[in-house]
């Protein structure tokens, strides 16, 4: 019998150089980083590599991508205009993500970090307009996921230290959906990303969820 398969639909903190699906996304994690940023230089190193290793799964695809948010929102250009995302967002890349039994969804950040517009809780007929507002985005991409993985076990890992108006969101629209909300608390960075360190206390994190998730 093989292992569950998981896949990961993620930004800067799920990548790692030579890993993702597609290879032309952007990456923060590489192989010989700034040591002065981060300290993960190998893929072992990363929570979900961990997280497969020590709980027995494999990696069906990992479509991470540094920067990208949930929404069509990013982060503002020269001008203090805020860029149009939608070719990185998660609604976008949400449908390649191969063929797996569980998905990880672990973004928000860059929402957070970017400031985009908050929005109404929509759960159906969202317009273009709508999608570059993280609760209209947010219910979407779970709409999507559900309409296209039936039968897969779909979790949020939420970040810790983002404006409560995003964790609040989150935490709303996953009860809605019936998704798992794993809220990770106490997590190490550097660079406002994870360190060897935090990235083992998200895999324990989500480890000690699942074992009361499945």
């Amino acid at each position: 019998q093989s292992l569950p398969s998981i896949s990961i639909l993620g930004d800067s903190y799920s990548t790692f150089q030579g890993y993702l699906q597609p290879d032309t996304n952007a990456v923060w994690y590489v192989e010989k980083p700034d040591l002065k940023k981060t300290d993960v230089t190998s893929v072992h190193q990363t929570w979900w590599h961990i997280l497969a290793k020590e709980a027995g799964f494999r990696l069906c695809v990992n479509n991470s991508f540094s920067g990208a948010t949930i929404s069509y929102t990013g982060y503002k250009d020269k001008d203090g205009r805020p860029q149009d995302y939608t070719d990185r967002s998660f609604i976008t890349r949400a449908s390649n993500l191969g063929c797996p039994d569980i998905i990880f969804v672990f973004g928000g950040t860059n929402d957070s970090w970017a400031g985009a517009p908050i929005g109404d809780y929509k759960y159906s007929d969202w317009t273009r307009r709508d999608l570059f507002s993280f609760r209209p985005a947010l219910a979407c991409l779970f709409e999507t996921l559900t309409d296209h993985y039936p039968h897969v076990k779909i979790y949020f890992l939420l970040n810790d230290g983002l404006k409560s108006e995003i964790n609040e969101s989150v935490k709303t629209i996953c009860a809605h959906y019936g998704i798992g909300c794993v809220e990770l608390a106490h997590i190490d960075k550097l660079s406002g990303h994870p360190s060897v360190k935090g990235m083992k206390q998200i895999s324990d994190q989500v480890r000690k969820y699942l074992s009361g998730g499945f």
